[in-house]
């Protein structure tokens, strides 16, 4: 496997939120058409391991094989996080600044209610609700027909990554300051996800902010998730990366990884088949996808290649794995990152212009810092003044 070369130089933060963008949709295309099946199901498939674009798993029988019909998933085709992380790039289009679970209600579910989209999996255009799962569907329940307060919609819905996988703009707004990225998350989740569903969606955009830094690594990411994270997601992330730090191969990784994380994981081992106490709240759980994301980031050590592929041959929920696992790798090195071959087939399979959503961001992200740079200056004084430290 060649790996993919980091860049020289330190990368731009509008070179970081490109990579980042185009790291997870690439990374969602790449997992979408194996998820939900265990890696001996993918080797036998593939004769193999994924080591590129594949087509669906089905064939051309997709269109009508359960459990994946109607759904084109494969070919490059880019799958309902990419959608979702798309539509939160919009809704930042329209506020400019931080968000917050009203900001859910006022944009994000009228964006998913109304505002017609291409939808590659399907093949044609429609509004981003007739793709989302069920736990996004939530949002448009609770918030739009139960006109729950959006800080508590969250509450009730099944807890699985459904808030975290779209999150990585919340990094990017936020880059190299993961404590803000994690609390501004955390309000945004609120409107979706409760337990250890919505702790994730904060640790992974506190990572992503992390990969952000000047000089960040693999190492120094995980530290900063470890540093935020609560409850079972800490200590599902802390066993994941302890495995993780033995293995510079992802195929003698995959099984170890899967057991360090299985404890925590309320699914059970048939991805297809939750166990009775699956997505439910607790304490002592986590989503799998997070720390499963962030091992495979220690054992590709930050290579794009390596890292995507150990995420998507993992399996189970390997789009939203490997969503959350390229948007830390294009974070720490810009899109030079991501192999430029798949990006390119990635946007031309799914019709979409996948450097426009980044450069949306950036200019909005610039904004905001330039925002929070005066409310800090004014904080200061008002500080100095307080304290009889102002300049005389």
């Amino acid at each position: 496997m060649t790996p993919t070369t980091p860049p020289a130089v330190t990368p731009t933060l509008d070179d970081r939120i490109t990579g980042s963008l185009l790291g997870a949709a690439v990374g969602d295309a790449l997992g979408g058409p194996v998820e939900g099946y265990t890696p001996q199901q993918i080797l036998e498939r593939h004769g193999g391991r994924v080591t590129g674009i594949v087509g669906p798993w089905n064939g051309d029988e997709w269109r009508t094989a359960r459990p994946i019909a109607p759904y084109h998933k494969g070919d490059g085709h880019v799958t309902d996080d990419t959608l979702m992380t798309h539509a939160l790039i919009r809704v930042y289009e329209k506020v400019r600044g931080h968000l917050d679970a009203y900001a859910v209600a006022d944009h994000l579910v009228p964006d998913l209610m109304g505002n017609p989209v291409w939808i590659p999996e399907l093949e044609a255009e429609g509004l981003p609700l007739q793709r989302i799962f069920l736990a996004e569907k939530w949002l448009v329940t609770r918030i739009h027909y139960g006109h729950v307060d959006p800080r508590e919609a969250g509450s009730g819905n099944i807890v699985n990554c459904g808030a975290a996988m779209y999150m990585a703009p919340v990094g990017l707004v936020n880059a190299a300051h993961p404590e803000a990225a994690y609390a501004e998350a955390l309000d945004i989740a609120g409107a979706h996800q409760s337990s250890y569903g919505r702790e994730a969606a904060g640790v992974f955009a506190a990572a992503v902010a992390a990969a952000c830094a000047p000089g960040a690594t693999p190492a120094s990411v995980v530290d900063t998730a470890l540093s935020l994270a609560k409850d079972g997601t800490r200590a599902a992330i802390e066993e994941v990366a302890e495995v993780a730090a033995r293995h510079r191969d992802f195929e003698s990784a995959l099984t170890p990884l899967r057991t360090a994380v299985a404890p925590f994981d309320s699914v059970g081992p048939d991805y297809r088949s939750p166990s009775l106490g699956a997505r439910r709240p607790s304490r002592l759980h986590a989503i799998e996808e997070l720390p499963i994301a962030l091992g495979m980031l220690l054992v590709g050590e930050g290579d794009y290649r390596r890292t995507v592929l150990g995420s998507v041959n993992y399996g189970r929920d390997c789009d939203s794995i490997a969503t959350m696992a390229g948007a830390i790798v294009g974070a720490l090195h810009g899109e030079q990152a991501v192999p430029a071959e798949w990006a390119k087939r990635v946007a031309e399979a799914s019709r979409l212009d996948l450097h426009a959503p980044a450069r949306a961001l950036t200019e909005v992200t610039h904004e905001i810092f330039a925002q929070d740079g005066k409310r800090r200056r004014a904080h200061e004084q008002a500080f100095a003044t307080l304290t009889g430290t102002a300049a005389r």
